[in-house]
């Protein structure tokens, strides 16, 4: 099965790549030369105690999606797919051009006209997609370009941890389907994955302490020790007690007709904390070390993380809300425009006001964590699909998908390095969170 899974996925590279080149990381000098491990680059890090202002604010923006009134969003922006993807201009899992018809059943199924008719609140049984159409099926752009086909599949609008508040929009017309809404986005999400929550029951789960999780891809149980779903970072649960080595926390183990069953799970201290995490060197090795586990995954597809995702994720534990996507969270705390001036201007004006761990680096479409420097070179800590490359211009992609550190100036040492796509040239704004 194993081989079966290697020749679909090499058929499939070979397929979608047959117009450019794909190279591997093992060539990049950054991933060889830059210290790739987080411990370099806090061993200098001063602790510093309760001095953001947004981390009060973070239940609050958690629990907001159950507070929501109507009207949420205007109908004109939730039809966007619609008027983004288009036939014979958009490519379907098969890799061939999708036709009208595909579009006609989207939109029949969609059922817009129940928009915000429904309004119930909810949570979330396991993690989930959130899809831009109610399908699990995929739409890329021309996957014989570069930088396109697998993985962006812009169906794929988020992923959502498992217990998490959420707000019924409305049904699919086949009711295989709830468009909802998250504290950070909107999409589709099947019923099978959902519960509904009544009144009662939302103010127990928000009124007890709050416990989060800081150990990745750990299995928690029900009281029957039934399995539930894997931890990530950035998940919480209510705690109801806790004993010298594990915490009680509710939690919902299964669903009948969409109500939600509750019990509870003993989970280890070792995996979670109940206080928000202290932004200390020994936190924040330990936090960027769990979101390294994962590789990169446009829109979290297939549980992994994104660029953005994994920002959001790895502040969580921290009390930091960040919204979910890269052009959001760049604009969040004391933004500093860097995008009229040259490279080397750029790069005096981050070394200069940049604080490490405390400070965003946006491009479009990109978001990075300045951590610091190495050999005078700034570093960020980014995940990242691949590197532009050029070669008898055809454009091409340097592979990495996966978190690295890294300079601005990944792949430029690479024989094919596209210099027109540095990192550096393209960065427009940093953020301080902390100011």
């Amino acid at each position: 099965m194993k081989y079966l899974y290697f020749v679909l996925f090499i058929s499939f590279i070979f397929l979608s790549g047959c117009s450019f080149k794909v190279k591997q990381n093992q060539e990049l000098y950054d991933l060889k030369h830059v210290p790739q491990n987080i411990e370099y680059y806090t061993k200098n890090l001063k602790p510093k105690d309760d001095f953001f202002k947004i981390q009060k604010e973070y239940e609050e923006s958690y629990f907001q999606v159950w507070n929501l009134e109507k009207n949420i969003e205007n109908i004109n922006e939730v039809q966007w797919p619609f008027d983004s993807f288009k036939a014979l201009k958009s490519y379907g899992a098969n890799l061939q051009p999708l036709k009208q018809s595909f579009f006609d059943k989207m939109y029949e199924n969609s059922n817009l006209s129940k928009y915000i008719s429904v309004n119930k609140r909810a949570m979330t049984l396991r993690e989930v997609n959130i899809r831009a159409f109610p399908t699990i099926l995929p739409v890329f752009l021309n996957p014989n370009r570069a930088g396109e086909g697998y993985p962006f599949d812009y169906l794929q609008n988020s992923t959502v941890h498992a217990n998490k508040p959420i707000y019924i929009s409305h049904y699919s017309k086949d009711n295989e389907w709830a468009f909802i809404y998250t504290s950070f986005t909107y999409g589709w999400i099947k019923t099978s994955e959902l519960v509904i929550m009544d009144e009662y029951f939302m103010d127990i789960w928000q009124q007890p302490k709050q416990i989060s999780i800081v150990k990745e891809d750990i299995s928690i149980y029900d009281a029957d020790n039934n399995f539930l779903f894997k931890s990530k970072i950035g998940m919480m649960l209510p705690l109801i007690s806790e004993d010298q080595d594990t915490y009680t926390v509710l939690i919902i183990s299964s669903y009948r007709g969409n109500n939600a069953f509750f019990t509870y799970s003993k989970i280890s201290k070792s995996i979670a904390s109940k206080d928000t995490l202290k932004f200390t060197k020994e936190n924040i090795n330990k936090i960027v070390n769990e979101v390294s586990k994962t590789t990169y995954g446009w829109g979290g597809i297939l549980e992994q993380r994104d660029c953005s995702s994994m920002l959001r994720d790895m502040y969580a534990p921290f009390g930091i809300w960040l919204p979910r996507n890269s052009s959001g969270q760049a604009k969040i705390g004391k933004i500093i425009d860097l995008e009229k001036l040259d490279d080397t201007s750029r790069l005096d004006k981050i070394k200069k006001e940049a604080v490490a761990f405390e400070t965003l680096l946006y491009k479009q479409g990109h978001i990075l964590l300045y951590v610091g420097t190495y050999n005078d070179e700034v570093i960020v800590f980014h995940n990242v699909w691949g590197i532009k490359s050029i070669k008898d211009d055809i454009e091409g992609r340097i592979l990495i998908g996966k978190p690295v550190f890294s300079t601005l100036e990944l792949g430029k040492h690479h024989e094919d390095y596209d210099e027109t796509s540095k990192i550096l040239t393209k960065i427009k704004s940093m953020n301080i969170l902390t100011q």
